[in-house]
């Protein structure tokens, strides 16, 4: 899931005065948002009362169920047009993909309510950890479905760094070093550790903006 947090308060009293808006339509997101704390009905209830505090008048609301699902997302909106007519902007509580379809469903300006961090694990409730970059280029088949890219603070895809000391991080003291895991769980189920250097990452697979599109029966992470 997409792990967000609240956007700085000043920054988003500083986005809606820049339109000089006085009437405001909340969005937030029924997926990740709700999940992480960030977007759900309390929080988009929680929006609407700091900003009537503030003398902003909110003229309605919406949780769609996944927000950056375009189709949904329009058709949810539409079903509230009358309430987002009179608005002078939309606060969107939602990742950034989220706040970009929003963006193009709507014709007052939209701004984000959150901070997009990382794509992560529920650990615990409400305790969330970086798992995945989504670097187009997995190496999980070989590292025990332990990704270095992410865990390692340096990236390294070959071996832990000149730091390492007894097995712990160089960077994050308090924590194994992600290579000794992965060496730890190859050896608990009998595989071998990799004899040859892995190259350096294909980058070019990320290129951005990134494109799927399954119904031409493939997909396009960069590669064109």
């Amino acid at each position: 899931m997409i792990i967000t947090q609240s956007r700085d308060w000043a920054r988003i009293i500083a986005d809606l005065e820049s339109v000089e808006a006085k009437r405001v339509f909340l969005v937030g997101c029924g997926e990740c948002a709700t999940s992480a704390h960030t977007g759900g009905i309390p929080e988009v209830a929680d929006m609407k009362q700091r900003l009537e505090d503030l003398g902003y008048e909110v003229t309605g609301s919406t949780v769609p169920q996944v927000t950056c699902h375009r189709a949904g997302t329009r058709l949810e909106l539409r079903k509230h047009a009358e309430e987002i007519a009179p608005a002078d902007a939309v606060v969107v509580l939602a990742c950034g993909a989220g706040t970009q379809t929003v963006a193009e469903a709507v014709a007052v300006p939209s701004f984000p309510g959150l901070e997009s961090l990382f794509l992560g694990s529920i650990i615990h409730n409400g305790e969330f950890e970086e798992r995945c970059q989504m670097c187009g280029d997995c190496v999980l088949d070989q590292t025990a479905g332990i990704c270095p890219v992410t865990n390692c603070p340096k990236g390294l895809l070959n071996g832990p760094c000149g730091g390492m000391w007894e097995g712990k991080c160089d960077v994050l003291h308090d924590r194994d070093c992600v290579h000794v895991t992965i060496q730890r769980r190859l050896a608990e189920q009998g595989r071998p550790a990799r004899g040859t250097i892995r190259p350096p990452k294909d980058f070019s697979v990320k290129l951005k903006p990134g494109s799927v599109n399954q119904r031409k029966g493939r997909g396009t992470g960069g590669k064109r």
